[in-house]
């Protein structure tokens, strides 16, 4: 990924912490010599030293990706940003946040492997709900599905998010996307560019 200095994000806790929150993503690896994506969500171990998925089992991406790199990509809030937003020049761009993540997969067997990644993200997801449903997924249902762990070898993380604007032209970005429904961006804007406190 093309990451000018401006934007390069560097912080393996904010990075993690980003994927935790923005986990639903693309898995991307050769299928037949072609380049192959799957839309999924991912878990992250508790070491941030690995990532989990899985795969419905009659998804031909499963069955050539054992010990191949992979590349996962995730993405945060994004949108159109217009130069009219600026007090001086600029151009038309786009805002947004993405994770690219490297790896190495490997295709985990065992049911009881395939029952933990299902049960981790029925939990994460359903938690946020007042009615909770319990997972409970029998062996019959579990043979459908293929789970993978891919062991992390490279992150890039960039935020396009304005920093190389002034603090106006920041201000005016953010209440425009503000005024124009898209408050996860301005957000993510207002938050990148608040100075650290160290």
């Amino acid at each position: 990924m093309y990451i000018p200095r401006h934007f390069h994000i560097t912080d393996r806790e904010e990075i993690f912490s980003f994927i935790e929150h923005n986990a639903f993503g693309q898995i991307i690896s050769t299928l037949q010599g072609r380049l192959f994506s799957t839309h999924i969500p991912f878990l992250v171990s508790d070491d941030k030293q690995k990532l989990f998925g899985h795969f419905a089992r009659q998804n031909p991406q499963s069955r050539d990706i054992d010990g191949q790199e992979v590349m996962v990509t995730l993405e945060g809030p994004h949108g159109y940003i217009s130069p009219s937003w600026y007090l001086n020049p600029g151009v038309p761009t786009w805002n947004y946040q993405a994770v690219h993540v490297y790896g190495i997969c490997k295709i985990l067997p065992e049911l009881a492997a395939v029952k933990t990644i299902v049960d981790r993200l029925s939990n994460k997801y359903e938690e946020a709900f007042e009615t909770y449903w319990e997972p409970d997924y029998n062996a019959g249902m579990l043979k459908h599905i293929v789970g993978f762990e891919i062991e992390i070898t490279d992150i890039q993380c960039k935020y396009k998010l304005s920093q190389n604007r002034s603090e106006q032209d920041r201000e005016n970005v953010i209440s425009h996307l503000q005024d124009t429904g898209s408050t996860g961006l301005a957000d993510a804007v207002r938050a990148t560019n608040e100075p650290k406190i160290k």
